[in-house]
């Protein structure tokens, strides 16, 4: 019900409507603050593994994966069932068996006694399947964390070569300014002005393909924690931190322990299960049957009891047992072909960040000095009139090619690094 009783009393009394239209503006305009200012924070490695984890689809289905085996274990772990039955003989035919006097009537109860340990062989084949899924969501999960990492590192590099492509931008309005200057004092032509405004633009439109990429690479980065929408404006994160790396030989030590190998672990032990359950069912099982049976002939009562045993079960089943050692050898064998094709990965990784990590040195301690150097040289001898246009910007692209240079051997370096801890699932020292 409407009411028109003021809240506030004096000159600006409120009615209780108009109070509470304002209070929700309010709340509003403090929820869009508060979401502006979660935007506009930096996206941190950390921050996007943590969303990752927490929401990546890929994660959620091994929970169900787990409840579903739960459920089966459930199943497994049951006796076999108990039947009853019931069965009419001479009944409803001629003469002295007309109708039901010559009737017999016998109700029975009966099940199954399994031999050769069948129930907890049956478990022990769940169990070591939840204990696979297990592995396979360690090992999921290490290759979501690699993919959040190399895409954030490759969103960091694009971050920062679009700050290099401003740079290049303000260093072509600054080439634009100087030439036009020279031009209007009668020291070059106005054909190095059109040069300078194409150069201009052709380094706007370079900023501009840039800013898309990067918003196409903030995208991707989103989707792996299920976000169809970017909430974050820019990365925060060094792409000049390296840290320390062990030797080879102690990186690939760690690839025998990683998730990767241990599902196979987890699959020798599965398959061993298996085994032993084609083993156990090679038992023969004893089924039994007890019952009354009512005569009405004679109209009396007896008991019946009865039992039955497959033959040669054993024979019958060797074809399973069979079959489950083999798929227990061929994962042996998928192992070391793992292990070799991990080795070959890890030695490339960690060549290339070897050669990145020196490059990176090399370009930020003598090609990037030399370079500006040799900018600043070319730009006052270019308006001295000793160089010609031609060599200025010759310089300018030197300088700009080294920075991007740069950004690339850096970016190589880590996203070999990132490959190198996704497969040891441990960070390298000093990360």
């Amino acid at each position: 019900m409407h009411s028109n009783f003021p809240v506030l009393t004096g000159r600006y009394a409120l009615s209780y409507h108009t109070f509470y239209v304002l209070f929700w503006v309010i709340f509003a305009c403090s929820l869009n603050a508060t979401a502006v200012q979660a935007a506009e924070s930096p996206l941190t490695l950390s921050d996007a593994m943590s969303r990752a984890m927490a929401q990546n689809p890929r994660l959620q289905v091994f929970g169900l994966r787990l409840d579903g085996l739960q459920g089966r274990r459930i199943t497994a772990d049951l006796n076999p069932a108990l039947e009853a039955g019931a069965e009419v003989e001479n009944f409803l035919g001629t003469g002295d068996v007309r109708g039901l006097v010559g009737a017999e009537l016998t109700l029975t109860l009966s099940s199954t006694i399994e031999l050769g340990g069948q129930r907890q062989a049956r478990v022990s084949a769940i169990d070591s399947r939840l204990g696979l899924v297990e592995a396979e969501r360690r090992a999921e999960t290490l290759d979501l964390l690699g993919q959040v990492t190399q895409r954030f590192v490759a969103t960091l590099a694009l971050q920062e070569k679009l700050q290099l492509a401003a740079d290049a931008v303000s260093l072509a309005q600054s080439t634009l300014d100087i030439v036009t200057r020279r031009a209007e004092q009668g020291a070059t032509p106005q054909a190095e002005v059109l040069r300078a405004r194409a150069a201009l633009t052709q380094s706007q439109i370079e900023q501009s393909r840039l800013q898309s990429e990067l918003v196409s690479r903030k995208m991707a980065l989103a989707l792996l924690w299920g976000d169809t929408s970017v909430e974050f404006t820019q990365l925060q994160g060094d792409l000049f931190q390296f840290g320390a790396s062990d030797s080879f030989e102690s990186l690939y030590q760690r690839v025998s322990d990683s998730p990767a190998i241990q599902v196979y672990a987890s699959e020798q032990r599965v398959r061993e299960a298996e085994i032993q359950l084609a083993r156990s069912q090679s038992e023969s099982d004893i089924n039994w049957q007890v019952g009354v049976r009512r005569m009405e002939e004679i109209d009396d009562i007896a008991f019946t009891a009865g039992f039955s045993v497959p033959l040669f079960p054993a024979q019958r089943n060797r074809g399973e047992v069979r079959a489950a050692l083999a798929a227990r050898d061929e994962i042996r064998f998928q192992r070391e072909a793992t292990l070799l094709n991990l080795h070959s990965r890890l030695f490339d990784a960690y060549q290339q960040r070897q050669q990145s990590i020196a490059a990176v040195e090399q370009i930020r301690s003598q090609m990037l000095p030399n370079l500006s150097e040799a900018l600043t040289q070319t730009r006052e001898a270019y308006e001295s009139g000793r160089y010609s246009y031609v060599e200025w910007m010759a310089a300018q692209r030197e300088l700009l090619a080294a920075q991007r240079a740069l950004v690339d051997a850096a970016t190589t370096a880590l996203l070999n690094q990132a490959l190198i801890e996704q497969l040891t699932a441990q960070p390298l020292a000093g990360r």
